[in-house]
């Protein structure tokens, strides 16, 4: 596998590399699932549309071909040829010569051996053609994917971060998930996912999941040093993306923010502080716990300051302002700067979740 990688970043340096089938496998695409029936009434379908085309092929041009019953070749002929040169049986010293034993021939005997070829030889095929299908939806998601999240890690924290932009309207589409489980990256592809499978420790790997082209990074590792040399080799890639990691202790936070991180959460130390205020005002986690929680009751969300908004308080709003982003930089309302809204200012608010 790190043979596959080295190719691959070799490629992605202007080195050719190998080809998007060599992908598979490592990188794969959701799809929509169907039914097998379906996809089998479609081969049958498929294959009658073969034996049509052949049978017209050979009556357009029946002055070649001769019948040696009685010399002229009808369109029932063409047909019957047709059925015995695509299914190779090829008729020598006993065939069908009456209309009706030739019938009987098209319409039992050949479907009962395109059945047989189904069973015989399908297993192949489809595994041949999902390869050739992968490889070419490999080929058109690697040359438009954009502005796209990167999760590293599908564990409790990613599957509920990725949750909670799903519940923000982040179509699955434009997440990618990175991760060195196949059990993991198999739940993620149901859920609709692109997935890689990888270390995210490897600049290859981000590479292939499209980190350069990225607005977005999340790192939900279970190690503090793993999601430090995740976030360095993350930023190494891309200036742009905004990376969000967590971490278990505190003390790694100036080493995440060192490294590139632009935000930074303690995993351990919010589930303390929510655990120590349960056991005297438990209100306040169930309302911190439903503005976390964007598919009911209330949401924190963002938004632009409105051109009527400019100049005016944010406490004198019909929203519940938490506070101002401005330049980048968080103002907590109440802040003497943030009185009067700037054109370009972000409003922190409280909504009500659709």
């Amino acid at each position: 596998m790190s043979s596959r990688f080295a190719d691959l970043g070799s490629r992605a340096r202007g080195v050719p590399g190998p080809p998007d089938f060599a992908l598979v496998g490592l990188l794969r695409i959701p799809e929509a699932q169907s039914s097998p029936w379906i996809s089998l009434t479609r081969r049958v379908m498929f294959a009658v549309g073969l034996l049509c085309a052949a049978a017209i092929v050979v009556y357009i041009g029946r002055d070649g071909y001769r019948d040696s019953a009685d010399e002229t070749v009808t369109l029932l002929d063409a047909f019957y040829y047709a059925t015995v040169s695509l299914s190779t049986t090829g008729y020598g010293d006993i065939a069908p010569v009456t209309p009706s034993a030739r019938l009987v021939n098209i319409f039992v005997i050949t479907p009962l051996r395109v059945l047989f070829l189904i069973v015989l030889v399908g297993t192949t095929l489809a595994v041949l053609t999902e390869r050739s299908r992968q490889a070419l939806k490999i080929q058109r998601w690697r040359r438009t994917v954009r502005n796209h999240t990167v999760v590293v890690g599908y564990g409790t924290k990613g599957r509920t971060a990725i949750d909670a932009m799903l519940g923000d309207g982040v179509q699955p589409a434009d997440i990618v998930v990175v991760d060195t489980d196949a059990v993991s990256l198999e739940a993620a592809s149901t859920a609709g996912l692109v997935t890689v499978h990888g270390s995210a420790t490897q600049s290859d790997v981000l590479r292939l999941a499209g980190v350069q082209n990225a607005l977005s990074v999340i790192v939900a590792t279970n190690r503090d040093d793993t999601a430090v040399l995740v976030t360095l080799t993350a930023r190494e890639l891309t200036k742009k993306a905004k990376i969000v990691a967590s971490i278990r202790e505190s003390e790694n936070t100036h080493l995440l923010r060192q490294s590139g991180a632009d935000s930074v959460v303690v995993s351990s130390e919010t589930t303390g502080r929510l655990l120590g205020i349960a056991t005297t005002t438990p209100s306040v986690v169930e309302m911190m716990e439903d503005l976390l929680t964007p598919e009911h009751g209330f949401a924190v969300a963002e938004r632009e300051v409105e051109p009527s908004e400019v100049g005016g308080s944010p406490r004198h709003l019909s929203d519940i302002v938490l506070g101002v982003v401005r330049a980048g930089v968080l103002v907590r309302v109440g802040e003497p700067s943030v009185d009067a809204l700037e054109s370009g200012d972000k409003l922190l608010y409280i909504r009500r979740a659709r």
